[in-house]
């Protein structure tokens, strides 16, 4: 059997024992070697045995102990109980091994400079503003390397990207690509430079973008279909508008057929606050959700983030009869930011997905907050209103919502499960440890995710690659974080020197 410092020799990484300076030379090897070939760093075939498996079934999830997944090249080749004699194998005893963790919503590239400088009610905008305006492609890429990095330490494999301008679209899938992640990606039209006079401006002001909103449009679909053109299994294009009441009829339209083009769906904030659904009411007479549905942006693939003010008599509806998804994010607002209506969600029968949004890249972290949140939101809304439709989710409902279920809505049922022939997306987070567990496998892992966060999280392949190994990144972690910190240090100054603190 494999020990894990023969485990992390094979696999490119430094032994446990080898000290700071030596991994790092290990682990800048492996990289150099993953720049040379796409597939020479998969796993040929080992086998994670004695893991605790997180398994769903037409009738629901359940947990499978000792149990044993082969993995060969990029996928899953035999999933059973005890152990196999066929291939390598890495002792998983203690772990809660899960499909790879897919996020529906994410900003990757603005996520850390933002971090601890807006929960004091400060406004994200002029942070995200800079990034756009003030950053090379170098600096916006070390800044992306750096959130994507978070990403993936934490579990989160796949991300539907909304990157907040074209040029971090393209930004997101250099880095992504270079990382070995999974993502759908498309640059947010109007774009962060653009976003903030036509969102909280006049009738007269949107009417007025529409020609460049149409450029934009055009540059995200040449990107989008680069990458279809691609066509390497990991990175997709997708049409990502901003939300309904930055967009026109003439827009919109051109979103409905650039989706139908490529065949990977819409991906947007939908009814983000109050002052969103009023307005679309305003100007068409409906919601935002009826709106975009009667557009066509909900003919394929649909994700819409944060579903704050819709109307629940109707908007469920449309979405479950679409295929939607809803991704909760409750961590968008910063640490503290409010809650979002995912108990209402649940209630209604709505498929919904745990999502990063921006402030925080740690995916662990977010499940457990979606299920804490829930539950308390839940629990107040019923005591306020007892006739409320809510139901108080659950660690399943969340871990079921960031695997199977937005798998599925984007056309991939082989990602999201732990089955044989399905791709070796796979997490293992350690929950029988010193503050997540016992000291002893634990009879109910899931339960124990309540008690952990992204740093207990020691492996996670992606597309069968191994880019965590017993805790250790595949790539130089020290480069990648004294990079993005002298960037987000520079776009710290700028705000001091404009007086924003």
């Amino acid at each position: 059997m494999m020990d894990r410092r023969e485990a992390l020799r094979r696999f490119g990484f430094g032994g446990m024992g080898a000290g700071l300076i030596a991994h790092r030379a290990v682990a800048r090897k492996h990289q150099a070697r993953r720049a040379a070939t796409s597939s020479d760093d998969r796993v040929v075939d080992v086998v994670l045995e004695g893991a605790s498996v997180f398994r769903s079934e037409a009738d629901g999830q359940r947990i499978e102990h000792d149990v044993s997944v082969r993995i060969a090249g990029n996928r899953i080749v035999d999933v059973g109980p005890g152990r196999m004699a066929a291939g390598d194998r890495i002792d998983m005893t203690g772990h809660l091994l899960l499909p790879g963790l897919i996020s529906g919503h994410t900003h990757v590239a603005a996520g850390s400079p933002t971090r601890g400088i807006i929960e004091s009610g400060r406004s994200y905008a002029r942070p995200l503003t800079l990034v756009e305006e003030e950053l090379s492609n170098d600096d916006l890429d070390a800044l992306t390397a750096y959130n994507l990095t978070e990403l993936l330490l934490s579990g989160c494999t796949s991300q539907v990207e909304m990157s907040m301008s074209v040029r971090q679209a393209m930004s997101y899938a250099r880095v992504a690509r270079r990382l070995g992640a999974r993502g759908w990606v498309g640059g947010m039209v109007p774009g962060i430079g653009r976003l903030f006079p036509i969102w909280f401006g006049s009738d007269e002001d949107l009417i007025g973008s529409e020609s460049a909103t149409l450029e934009e449009i055009e540059a995200n679909l040449s990107v989008a279909e680069s990458l279809s053109r691609e066509g390497d299994g990991l990175l997709f294009g997708m049409m990502t508008p901003h939300a309904a009441d930055t967009q026109t009829p003439a827009t919109l339209e051109a979103f409905a057929q650039a989706a139908a083009r490529l065949g990977t769906g819409i991906h947007t904030h939908l009814s983000q606050g109050q002052r969103e659904t009023d307005t679309v009411r305003r100007r068409h007479g409906v919601t935002p959700t009826q709106w975009l549905a009667d557009a066509g942006l909900m003919d394929g693939p649909f994700f819409g983030a944060h579903f704050t003010a819709p109307d629940w008599e109707t908007d469920p509806d449309i979405l479950i009869e679409q295929g939607g998804v809803y991704s909760t994010c409750p961590s968008a607002g910063g640490a503290g930011g409010g809650t979002q209506p995912y108990p209402e969600a649940l209630a209604a029968g709505l498929a919904v997905n745990v999502g990063i949004d921006t402030h925080s890249n740690d995916m662990l972290e977010n499940v457990k907050l979606a299920v804490l949140q829930g539950q308390a939101r839940a629990a107040l809304l019923q005591e306020v209103d007892p006739g409320r439709l809510v139901r108080a989710p659950t660690v399943e409902d969340a871990i079921q919502g960031c695997t199977e279920i937005p798998a599925r809505a984007l056309g991939h049922p082989d990602l999201g499960v732990i089955e044989p022939g399905a791709l070796a997306d796979l997490v293992a987070v350690h929950v029988s440890g010193p503050l997540s567990g016992s000291g002893a496998p634990a009879p109910e892992p899931l339960n124990n995710l309540l008690y952990t966060n992204g740093r207990f999280v020691s492996w996670v392949f992606v597309d069968g690659r191994p880019l965590v190994s017993d805790g250790q990144f595949a790539f130089d972690l020290g480069t990648i974080v004294s990079a993005g910190g002298r960037v987000a240090q520079r776009l710290w100054g700028l705000l001091d020197e404009e007086g924003w603190f």
